[in-house]
């Protein structure tokens, strides 16, 4: 009986919904994983989910990878959290990564590529940081596949690097033959960055085609500014009856966890944005 009673909670559990975030953690490398006041804050905001985007990924050797990814499985007797992480990405020295971290008893990977932007003939490179497409298999929800695109855009070419995500859509549908896709992360998609006259001319934002799920007027920051930066995006009709109602939001981990402005903006200047995918 205690036998049977594991294996109906396990498999209870593995049929539970599926948490998505995207979180920016500000420069995040071996000096925000050694410090005793800030890792325990991103630990516990990363375990919030079962899949979750890293991005400004400062780490060169992957060292406050490792040690991200031991201090999250420290507590089990086998690993139960992966991760898949792009190349450094970034058109000078400045370079980035981005970092898929997943409940492996929950998701697989499934497939994954670097979209490549630059056009041999016309000298054209959309992206800074060109977004790493991975295709995860979720059994335990009602849709199963779906796509991850990340963004990160650069501040100052947003409005061009957002709408070059419509780009993205069709070489992912034209690549993995689906539709359901997530587009998701610090797009910079307001403020000086993104002003409304500028929602004109991105295609995404047109397009019947996909829904904005984190709106214009929430504010993802950390600090004394008002911008919806984060956001999260989708396409693909069973991916759109597979949201949990109501489920996509911020999280204000500095009202969460009860931390004044100064202990927040140590961990970031951004708050993750997230959903939930329901469970079959």
């Amino acid at each position: 009986m205690l036998r049977l009673g594991i294996v109906l909670m396990f498999a209870a559990y593995t049929a539970s919904a599926i948490k998505i975030g995207a979180f920016n953690i500000q420069a995040f490398g071996d000096s925000k994983m050694q410090n005793p006041e800030v890792s325990p804050v991103i630990l516990k905001v990363l375990q919030r989910y079962d899949i979750v985007l890293v991005q400004e990924v400062r780490d060169t050797d992957l060292s406050a990878v490792k040690t991200l990814m031991d201090e999250l499985n420290s507590q089990w007797s086998e690993p139960i959290y992966s991760y898949v992480v792009s190349d450094t990405l970034g058109r000078d020295s400045y370079k980035e990564r981005y970092l898929f971290i997943y409940r492996n008893d929950k998701v697989n990977v499934h497939d994954s590529y670097h979209f490549h932007d630059h056009n041999m003939y016309s000298g054209e490179d959309s992206f800074s940081r060109e977004p790493f497409v991975v295709m995860f298999n979720a059994p335990g929800t009602v849709i199963e596949y779906f796509v991850l695109v990340p963004l990160h855009s650069a501040p100052k070419d947003a409005v061009r690097e957002i709408d070059a995500l419509y780009d993205v859509y069709q070489d992912v549908m034209e690549k993995f033959q689906t539709d359901n896709i997530i587009f998701l992360g610090d797009f910079n998609a307001d403020c000086s960055y993104v002003t409304q006259p500028d929602w004109d001319s991105i295609r995404m934002y047109n397009s019947e085609d996909f829904t904005w799920l984190i709106p214009d007027e929430v504010d993802t920051t950390v600090g004394k500014s008002d911008c919806a930066y984060d956001r999260i995006v989708i396409s693909g009709a069973d991916l759109h009856n597979a949201i949990e109602p109501d489920s996509a939001k911020v999280f204000n981990f500095q009202k969460q966890y009860k931390l004044t402005q100064e202990q927040a903006l140590a961990v970031s200047d951004h708050y993750p944005v997230e959903l939930e995918l329901m469970s079959a």
